[in-house]
C-alpha cells in the first residue's frame, strides 16, 4: 500500500470514528442501546476512538517502514484535527432540531 493511500485511509477512518459517538445511541457503537447518552459519555468515547485511530495509523506506519518518533506537537495537532472532524456529528446531535 502506498503512503498516499495509507494517509487517506487514516483520514477516512478518523472522519467516521470522530462522528460515531454523536450519530448513534449505543455504547461504543456496538454495545447495548442507551436511552440517553450524556455529552460526557460521548466525549469519553471520542477520546477512546482517537487512540484507536492513532493505533491504526501507527500500524500502517509500521507496515510501511520505520516508525518516526513524534513529540507533543504531533499529538496536539492530531487531537485538534480529530475534534474538527467530529464537528458535523456534534452539530447534528446538539444544534439541529429533530422532529418527534
Amino acid at each position: 500500500m502506498s503512503a498516499t493511500v495509507s494517509v487517506w485511509l487514516v483520514v477516512s477512518v478518523a472522519l467516521v470514528a470522530a462522528n460515531l459517538p454523536f450519530l448513534n445511541q449505543r455504547w461504543l457503537a456496538v454495545g447495548p442501546v442507551c436511552r440517553h447518552k450524556s455529552l460526557w459519555v460521548r466525549l469519553g468515547e471520542l477520546v477512546l476512538l482517537y487512540f484507536l485511530v492513532g493505533a491504526f495509523g501507527l500500524l500502517l506506519e509500521k507496515n510501511a517502514g520505520q516508525i518516526s518518533p513524534q513529540r507533543w506537537e504531533f499529538y496536539a495537532i492530531t487531537a485538534t484535527l480529530f475534534l474538527t472532524l467530529a464537528f458535523p456529528g456534534f452539530v447534528y446531535r446538539y444544534l439541529l432540531k429533530h422532529r418527534g
